[in-house]
């Protein structure tokens, strides 16, 4: 325990630029409306990290929450038009109790609303990234939710988990922080199972562990353990630690941040991916599927190789060059992504024909590769 203490101990004393995630469930009074005292006490353990120079960024659910207040209503809204309404509603109420609890710290806040096509296209990604690097230069902590009120899909799964993967992943973070409702990661539900232990350090995320991450227990948030899973899954690949931890705990950040054993510690992988990598594979949306043979995906994966005509079986979508696209094996699966230098009905053209050919059949070359390794991301080691 002293050891794992010493190792968490360093990883949090070089986090200088941190990303916190709270969910619903946390901010919760238990009635489907806003606690303030917990929004209190956020608000200053988040202040103090700024105090200490560490740059922070807020992802906060809680707008269908605090809508749900507003209207009264005694359980959160199941149907998509109305969870989208009390958002409307929710969003400036949020916004104004973190208002109102920074400015008693002195700390300016900004609010930052968000959908996955934001983080998706990649001069928007870039913007976004921008944006919240020059707020985190004038010593504003940014308030980061989704744009409930026209995400669809977005709105009905992981309460802002993924989103705060990608944020923590926009802005190179040394540290993502997600509280919720529960103490970490354990072996086994503990709503059903006594014997269940909490992992306080998970060096790899093996399949099993999805077994044993449950949904939400609280009614309140959407995510759950299992979303949280593949939102540091999606953090750790990136080489960024992730702890999951109770966000009802007094003091949890400080505690934390001065690395005592608690919640669940994500290590991550030792290489870290390039910043365009990491967009490719976490964030960028495939506009098409380019099918290869088993030569050109050994050649890809094993050989760190680019993908040439000649190993192209098939192309689906109606991509454009530029785009990103999807590259399937012969079983159909996903195995990498890519900015491909052709369009499909280019690539459908020379497909098994060698580079030298490509000028021959199209009449002109843009490259020798389809997708270039240097724009190109293997998937296997995240699914």
């Amino acid at each position: 325990m002293a050891e794992e203490g010493t190792s968490r101990l360093k990883i949090v004393g070089a986090a200088k630029r941190l990303v916190v995630k709270v969910g619903s469930s946390v901010l919760s009074s238990g009635q489907s409306r806003l606690d303030p005292c917990r929004i209190h006490h956020l608000a200053v353990e988040l202040s103090s990290l700024r105090d200490q120079g560490r740059e922070v960024i807020l992802v906060s659910s809680g707008a269908i929450l605090a809508g749900s207040g507003q209207l009264k209503w005694r359980e959160k809204p199941r149907e998509i038009p109305l969870k989208q309404a009390a958002a409307a509603i929710g969003q400036s109420r949020l916004m104004w109790a973190y208002q109102e609890a920074f400015q008693f710290q002195g700390q300016l806040v900004a609010q930052v609303l968000l959908t996955q096509d934001d983080v998706r296209d990649r001069s928007r990604y870039l913007n976004a990234r921008n944006t919240l690097l020059s707020l985190l230069e004038l010593d504003v902590i940014p308030i980061i939710n989704e744009n409930d009120t026209v995400a669809i899909e977005e709105i009905k799964f992981g309460d802002n988990d993924q989103l705060s993967a990608l944020v923590a992943n926009l802005v190179d973070a040394h540290l993502l922080i997600m509280l919720t409702d529960t103490e970490g990661l354990f072996t086994a539900d503990p709503r059903k199972d006594r014997r269940a232990r909490l992992i306080s350090v998970v060096r790899r995320i093996t399949p099993d562990m999805t077994l044993w991450a449950g949904d939400s227990s609280s009614g309140v948030g959407v995510g759950g353990m299992s979303s949280k899973l593949l939102a540091a899954k999606v953090a750790i690949a990136s080489g960024i630690p992730t702890i999951v931890a109770n966000g009802k705990t007094e003091g949890i950040l400080g505690r934390i941040m001065e690395g005592k054993v608690v919640g669940t510690l994500f290590l991550p992988e030792p290489a870290r991916m390039a910043s365009r990598k990491r967009w490719l594979a976490f964030a960028s949306h495939s506009q098409g599927v380019i099918s290869v043979d088993k030569g050109a995906k050994s050649a890809l994966i094993r050989r760190g190789k680019s993908l040439l005509p000649s190993g192209v079986v098939e192309a689906r979508g109606g991509f454009r060059s530029g785009d990103v696209v999807s590259l399937l094996d012969e079983d159909k699966l996903e195995f990498a992504k890519g900015l491909v230098n052709y369009g499909m009905e280019e690539v459908n053209k020379i497909k098994g024909c060698r580079s030298s050919q490509i000028e021959k059949v199209l009449g002109y070359k843009h490259s020798d590769e389809i997708v270039h390794r240097d724009n190109l991301v293997l998937m296997e080691k995240t699914g």
